[in-house]
C-alpha cells in the first residue's frame, strides 16, 4: 500500500507530467544525435521503438500517431542519410519501429476503452452512494448540520462508512458508522444500518432501542448471506439523540471512536462513554447498551466522524488527533468545521489517506455570548 501510495503521488506532481510528456520527443531527438556521434555499427533504433510505447499511456490517440510518425521518419531520414535505406538490416529496423508504433495504437486503444469503462463505474458507484447516504439538510430539527464522506482513493468509489440524520417526534436522532470491509458487500451492509435506523428512529423511544433494532437487522443480514458475513460481519457506531429544546444530546457508542464536543469559546471536551461496548454485529455475548448523555450548550457543536480521521497518518507513521488539533479554534459553524478539519487531515497525510473518512457534525444555535460551559457527563439521566 505504501509503495502504491508514493508511485500516485510521483505519477500526480506536476514536473513528472511534463518530464513524461516531453519524453518521446526526448528520446526521438536523443536517438537522431546518438546515431550521429556514433559508428554505423551503433544504433539507436531501441530510442525510436520506446518512442511511441512510452507514449501510448499518456497521450491522446492524435499524439500517439504523431510519435510514432515521427519516429519511423526520424529511423527512415538517418538510413536515408547514409545511403543505407536498401540494405537488409536498415529495413529490418525500420519495420521493427512501424511495429511497435502499431503496438502503441493498440496499446492506447485499449487504455482509453479502459478509461471510458472506470468513468462509467465511477459515475454507477458516486450514484449509488448518494443513494445510499444522501448529504443531510443543512438545518434539521432547529440544528445545524453539516455531513461529509471522502473516499481514501481516486479508484475507490464504495465503501463502508455510513451517516445519517432524522428529524423524529424523540428529537434529532444521528447515526455514524463504519462497516467491516469495502467494495459492494460493505455497500449493502450500509444499506441495511441506514435502512433499520430509519425505520427504528422514528419507532423506538429509546436510543437503546434503536441500537438494539440495528443489531438485529445486521444479525438477518449476516445470516441472509452466510458464509464469513454471518459470523464476521460488525459495524463500530456512535448514535446519537438531542431532544427538541433541550440542552444536552444522549449518546450511544458501539466501539467507535469517541465524538467530540466543541464549545462556541474553544473549548472542547472527548464524549467518552461511561462502559465500552461492543460493535454492532460482534456476537460475543449479550450486553444491554446505556446511554451516556452529555450537556450541549448553546452555541456548541457536536463532531461524529469515523476511525478514517482518528488513524490517518502523515509520512512519519503519526495518527492524527482531532482533539488537539482542534481544541482552541472557533469555527461559525460545522460546515466551516468540516471544511477546516477535511484540509487539515489532507495536510497532515500529505492527500496520501488509506481509509474512507466520513464525518457528521451537528451544532445548536448560540444565544448572545456564551459563557464557558465544559460537557461532563450527566449520570441518572439515563435511568442508570
Amino acid at each position: 500500500m505504501g509503495q502504491r501510495q508514493w508511485w500516485r503521488g510521483l505519477a500526480g506532481s506536476a514536473a513528472v507530467r511534463r518530464f513524461v510528456r516531453a519524453l518521446p520527443a526526448l528520446l526521438i531527438t536523443g536517438g537522431l544525435c546518438f546515431d550521429i556521434a556514433t559508428p554505423p555499427t551503433v544504433t539507436a533504433v531501441p530510442l525510436f521503438v520506446a518512442a511511441p510505447l512510452v507514449a501510448a499511456p499518456f497521450f491522446s490517440l492524435a499524439s500517439t500517431v504523431r510519435t510514432g510518425i515521427a519516429a519511423v521518419l526520424a529511423v527512415l531520414a538517418m538510413r536515408v542519410h547514409a545511403g543505407t535505406l536498401t540494405q537488409v538490416v536498415p529495413i529490418i529496423e525500420t519495420a521493427t519501429v512501424v511495429t511497435a508504433s502499431v503496438l502503441a495504437l493498440v496499446i492506447n486503444g485499449v487504455i482509453r476503452r479502459n478509461n471510458e469503462q472506470l468513468a462509467s463505474a465511477r459515475v454507477i458507484a458516486e450514484t449509488a452512494m448518494r443513494a445510499v447516504l444522501p448529504e443531510p439538510a443543512s438545518r434539521i430539527g432547529g440544528l445545524h448540520v453539516a455531513a461529509r464522506y471522502e473516499a481514501a482513493q481516486a479508484d475507490e468509489f464504495v465503501g463502508g462508512d455510513l451517516f445519517a440524520v432524522a428529524d423524529t417526534p424523540y428529537g434529532v436522532r444521528l447515526v455514524v458508522g463504519d462497516v467491516r470491509g469495502k467494495g459492494l458487500g460493505a455497500v449493502e451492509a450500509v444499506a441495511v444500518v441506514i435502512g433499520a435506523f430509519r425505520e427504528a428512529a422514528e419507532q423506538e423511544r429509546s436510543l437503546e432501542g434503536v441500537a438494539q433494532r440495528l443489531e438485529r437487522a445486521l444479525a438477518r443480514e449476516g445470516a441472509r448471506r452466510g458464509g464469513l458475513d454471518a459470523t464476521e460481519g460488525f459495524v463500530t457506531a456512535v448514535l446519537a439523540e438531542i431532544p427538541a429544546g433541550g440542552s444536552e444530546v444522549r449518546l450511544v457508542n458501539r466501539g467507535h471512536p469517541e465524538p467530540l464536543m466543541l464549545h462556541a469559546d474553544g473549548a472542547l471536551d472527548v464524549l467518552r462513554p461511561r462502559v465500552p461496548a461492543l460493535p454492532i454485529g460482534m456476537d460475543l455475548g449479550v450486553w444491554p447498551d446505556r446511554a451516556d448523555t452529555w450537556e450541549m450548550p448553546a452555541g456548541s457543536t457536536l463532531l461524529l466522524f469515523t476511525d478514517g480521521l482518528s488513524e490517518a497518518r502523515d509520512r512519519a507513521g503519526i495518527f492524527y488527533d482531532p482533539a488537539a488539533r482542534l481544541r482552541g479554534r472557533i469555527f461559525p459553524g460545522p460546515e466551516e468545521l468540516l471544511s477546516a478539519l477535511t484540509d487539515d487531515v489532507r495536510l497532515h497525510t500529505g492527500g496520501r489517506s488509506t481509509d474512507d473518512l466520513a464525518l457528521l457534525a451537528v451544532g445548536r444555535p448560540g444565544r448572545g455570548q456564551p459563557e464557558r460551559r465544559r460537557t461532563v457527563p450527566i449520570v441518572g439521566r439515563d435511568g442508570s
